[in-house]
């Protein structure tokens, strides 16, 4: 079992920057891909970025790619979404999630309680 607990959400104005984390407990945690997922009022729930138990694989949606950047401290069992250039449609609560093995899937095995970001314009 995994428990995952996000912080670093509030509220930061168009071009801002947040860093969120995800602290990850539990057996083996590093072994676990982390995504971070996102989602907005009225809308579906999407994935944002996903990270390797090495960091061998990283990957990002379309959306974030250039302003988004994921990376993760095994030694803390703690992954980072680093948030630049944030914009209004990023309005969201982000949440991480974990799946044992190097890949993330839409259907993950454990989730956080979710972390609020809201960009004001």
């Amino acid at each position: 079992q995994v428990q995952l607990v996000e912080s670093g959400g509030g509220l930061v104005q168009a071009g801002g920057s947040l860093r969120l984390s995800c602290a990850a407990s539990g057996n083996n945690a590093d072994y676990y891909a982390i995504g971070w997922f996102r989602q907005a009022p009225g809308k579906e729930r999407e994935g944002v970025s996903c990270i390797s138990p090495g960091s061998t694989r990283i990957n990002y949606t379309d959306s974030v790619k250039g302003r988004f950047t994921v990376s993760r401290d095994n030694a803390k069992n703690t992954v980072y979404l680093q948030m630049n250039g944030l914009e209004p449609e990023g309005t969201a609560v982000y949440y991480c999630a974990a799946r044992f093995g190097a890949y993330c899937r839409a259907e993950m095995t454990y989730w956080g309680q979710g972390t609020q970001v809201t960009v004001s314009s």
